[in-house]
């Protein structure tokens, strides 16, 4: 098979290697993502790009593509960075890679709790800063033990989520999403509103893809419905989250803490974020592990395979 592919940022190097077993390719070796004028260059010339979040595949760069491009095979779960509609319309699959990061992202979003409840990030600056003091009562944090965890969003990494914390730490989740999790209810997971699940939790953790619906699906209302003690984390999409609104609420104390992995204009921050004691923040890193990274480069791999020799990819998402 002699096929041309475009890798828009360089993927682990078992997963590139088992690339290169099954086409030509050429990549973006470089530290950055790549510019409009780019994508719509590699778009005109290949047959075939493993794209990340970051690159934006709006309708114009797919309405530029050549004929013979048959798939953005995106190397994440998600896949709101492509237009997906205008894709099909060029007969141009879209894929992702599910189910493989579900422990890592899950996994991190119990760390963000964990950092931002024991206020770990602020203990580690105060040992650094040489004021060491057990008694200190400024660091004060939250029990986790035993507390109500509120999940939005009840799919796979949510569901995930949630057992782990109730099996592990005897929480009670309350969860909200479109459908009954049978992973949750096993764990007495109750399906509840949105609102009764604001009004209750001590800890919300957000899972929901990012859509016209789930855009600022927590704004100034939903923080004003919270507990002053609750602390949201966030692993999903920064734009679930209207950002002013929860600044607001961590200045002006509506919330404790949140701990946050993503951000509505990443890769750029919003600076009120660094300078806030009570927030920590992560560089959207929820499957940044070895295992996980190689487990959904593989699963590109497999997605451009089938999408060159003419077959459906079996992570096709339209």
């Amino acid at each position: 098979m002699n096929k041309k592919v475009f890798v828009t940022r360089l993927l682990p190097p078992d997963v590139m290697n088992a690339l290169g077993k099954i086409c030509d390719y050429d990549a973006n070796t470089e530290e950055r993502f790549l510019t409009r004028d780019e994508l719509l260059d590699v778009v005109k010339n290949y047959e075939a790009v493993a794209c990340m979040l970051d690159d934006k595949i709006n309708a114009e760069i797919i309405n530029a593509a050549n004929p013979n491009l048959k798939i953005f095979a995106n190397f994440a779960v998600g896949f709101n960075n492509i237009d997906v509609n205008a894709a099909k319309s060029r007969n141009i699959f879209v894929t992702n890679t599910p189910d493989v990061l579900t422990d890592a992202t899950a996994d991190l979003g119990i760390a963000l709790l964990f950092s931002a409840a024991r206020r770990i990030t602020e203990g580690d600056k105060c040992v650094r800063e040489k004021k060491f003091d057990w008694g200190h009562q400024k660091l004060w944090a939250f029990d986790i033990t035993g507390k109500t965890l509120g999940i939005i969003g009840s799919g796979r990494i949510g569901a995930n989520f949630g057992r782990k914390l109730a099996l592990g730490f005897g929480m009670k989740v309350l969860y909200h999403g479109h459908h009954n999790s049978t992973e949750l209810d096993n764990v007495g997971g109750k399906f509840v509103g949105l609102d009764e699940l604001l009004k209750n939790s001590d800890f919300i953790s957000l899972h929901v893809p990012l859509t016209p619906e789930t855009r600022h699906l927590i704004a100034a209302r939903e923080f004003a419905m919270m507990k002053k003690t609750a602390i949201l984390i966030n692993t999903a999409r920064g734009p679930v989250v209207d950002e002013n609104a929860l600044i607001y609420a961590l200045k002006n104390h509506e919330i404790a803490a949140a701990g946050l992995d993503v951000y509505d204009n990443e890769p750029n921050i919003n600076p009120e974020f660094l300078t806030l004691d009570n927030v920590v923040l992560m560089p959207h890193v929820g499957s940044l592990t070895p295992e996980t990274r190689n487990a959904m480069g593989m699963m590109v791999v497999k997605n451009i395979e089938a999408a060159l020799k003419g077959e459906t990819p079996p992570n096709a998402v339209n």
